[in-house]
């Protein structure tokens, strides 16, 4: 089975992507929404958090999103902790997730394939791109925050023109009639490229 990870920066419309990708059928594994039920479920991460953080991490039952993300956008050596924690226990989950599928490739949508130096883990990766504008517009849009909080976020994250250098594929999501014509051509090209795994 091949592995394709994809990926792009905050409001590029990699879930959109993806979400194209499994009304193709294809499996299709979201990264953030799985370590968010890790980091609330799984013992040992939870454990970790705690001892990273403190008590506060946790409050009601579930994770202090607010609270931890108040510490980790101000200090990127304590982002690094939090990813050290998570980003490995997403992947055991990931790989025993796939062993489940029966598929030609599965896809794992993950936001920093490339800042984590982790493109080796993948036998293809896409990059969704879109312009910064409207980028920042989505994200103000979607989340309901100020353009600093965005631009913050982005900082985090490499520059398309980096990442392009690195991915196999990308796709610029600005037209979505565009971005799914684009979706069903590389489909079919991995699924030619799959059979060879």
């Amino acid at each position: 089975m091949m592995i394709v990870g994809l990926t792009g920066g905050i409001g590029s419309g990699k879930s959109t992507v993806a979400k194209m990708f499994k009304e193709l059928g294809v499996p299709v594994y979201d990264s953030d929404k799985e370590a968010k039920k890790l980091m609330v479920d799984s013992k040992e991460v939870r454990f970790k958090i705690e001892q990273l953080f403190g008590n506060n991490a946790y409050a009601n039952g579930g994770l202090n999103r607010q609270y931890i993300a108040g510490k980790v956008f101000k200090s990127p050596e304590l982002l690094q902790k939090l990813n050290n924690i998570v980003h490995p226990a997403v992947r055991t989950h990931f790989l025993e997730w796939a062993k489940t599928q029966e598929s030609p490739y599965v896809i794992q949508e993950t936001a920093l394939i490339f800042e984590n130096g982790a493109q080796e883990k993948y036998d293809r990766t896409i990059l969704v791109t879109a312009p910064v504008e409207n980028r920042i517009q989505r994200v103000i849009d979607r989340d309901n925050v100020g353009k600093q909080a965005v631009l913050d976020r982005m900082e985090n994250q490499l520059n398309d023109e980096k990442k392009r250098r690195m991915a196999h594929y990308s796709i610029e999501n600005l037209d979505l009639e565009k971005t799914k014509e684009k979706v069903k051509e590389l489909h079919l090209k991995l699924l030619a490229m799959a059979i060879k795994f």
